[in-house]
């Protein structure tokens, strides 16, 4: 048991930090909050809106730096003016009371929702000075221009402090051409790939051509400068293969439709390697053949009738033609008969 415990133990303890770790990213704060209304300790009101007029916007980053700007939008974008950038610190009251440091200063917070309405999201209530601030989250900024209105902030850091305030337009017409060019980059580098593939299966597809009219040149040229006592040797094996009993018993087999099975086709390969050296390579080298494929061109080379190969692999006469033509197109790279590539396969 203590074995067991001991095994188990970097396990747990990488669990409860990979929770601890979840745990320490769920901020509160995170995101942009526009503010939406004033509240006087009065009982006044004061509403905004970022639409057309100015409000102001805060940014948390995670939930220790906030960066503050005024802003409003406009149809074609936002202006901002850079305000503050400050390290605060959140503090859990424990409930929904929070209390978070802004430059030393205690600032009391909570969410709340507006008349009591759960269906929207929660209001962000910061006290300051008296004055409720409250805050609606604003996740379509935060997405579109968050790391952008952080970036200006922090850049204006020194003017802020000297009490220089510069105004910013962000234009939604420049980041939508930003954009198109980002996609029309993708575009563009992806039909570039799209291309240098192309070209790579072409010249794939070039040399493995160039390979297979080399092989069926040496086949011929094999052919063609055999001596005549070679021929005559060839011959009288030929003759005493097909005469033997062994391929007369394989013969009636097939003609009466009998299967065979894979042993069958094992010893087909032994007896037409010894008959002819070579062919069996030379077959699988020409174009990687299916199983069916194959098996047509060693029954080719047997002198089997189409008929009977159609009716010991169980299909049509009309597939075994087929095959058969479609071969002779694949390696010959041209149309061909059926007759053409039976005669090529006994050539061999």
């Amino acid at each position: 048991m203590r074995k067991i415990f001991l095994l188990l133990l970097p396990v747990l303890l990488l669990s409860s930090c990979g929770e601890k770790r979840e745990k320490e990213q769920q901020f509160v704060l995170q995101g942009a909050w526009v503010l939406k209304q004033l509240q006087y300790a009065s009982g006044d009101k004061a509403e905004k809106s970022a639409q057309g007029d100015e409000t102001f916007c805060t940014i948390y980053e995670g939930d220790s730096v906030v960066y503050e700007c005024r802003l409003s939008t406009t149809p074609t974008g936002l202006v901002i003016v850079p305000n503050a950038k400050s390290d605060v610190t959140l503090i859990n009251k424990g409930g929904d009371q929070l209390l978070y440091l802004e430059k030393e200063k205690p600032r009391p917070l909570y969410f709340c929702h507006e008349g009591d309405s759960f269906s929207a999201s929660p209001l962000l209530v910061v006290q300051r000075n008296g004055i409720l601030y409250k805050y609606e989250q604003a996740d379509d900024i935060y997405r579109e221009w968050g790391a952008e209105i952080c970036d200006i902030v922090s850049r204006e850091e020194e003017n802020m402090k000297k009490g220089v305030l510069n105004r910013y337009v962000l234009s939604s017409k420049e980041r939508q051409q930003e954009r198109k060019l980002q996609w029309f980059s993708y575009l563009l580098a992806l039909g570039l790939l799209v291309v240098m593939i192309i070209t790579n299966l072409a010249v794939a597809a070039h040399r493995a051509k160039r390979q297979l009219y080399l092989q069926l040149q040496q086949i011929l040229e094999v052919q063609e400068n055999r001596s005549q006592g070679v021929k005559e040797a060839v011959k009288t094996m030929e003759n005493d293969f097909f005469t033997s009993e062994a391929y007369v018993h394989l013969q009636k087999r097939i003609s009466t439709g009998q299967r065979l099975k894979e042993p069958d086709w094992a010893d087909i390969e032994e007896q037409l390697k010894k008959v002819y050296p070579g062919f069996t390579s030379q077959l699988r080298s020409l174009y990687p053949m299916s199983e069916l494929e194959y098996q047509v061109c060693l029954l080719i080379k047997l002198r089997i009738p189409p008929s009977d190969i159609a009716s010991v692999l169980i299909r049509e006469a009309s597939t075994i033609s087929t095959v058969r033509s479609r071969l002779y197109k694949k390696v010959f790279g041209r149309k061909g008969s059926t007759r053409e590539w039976d005669d090529f396969i006994l050539s061999m």
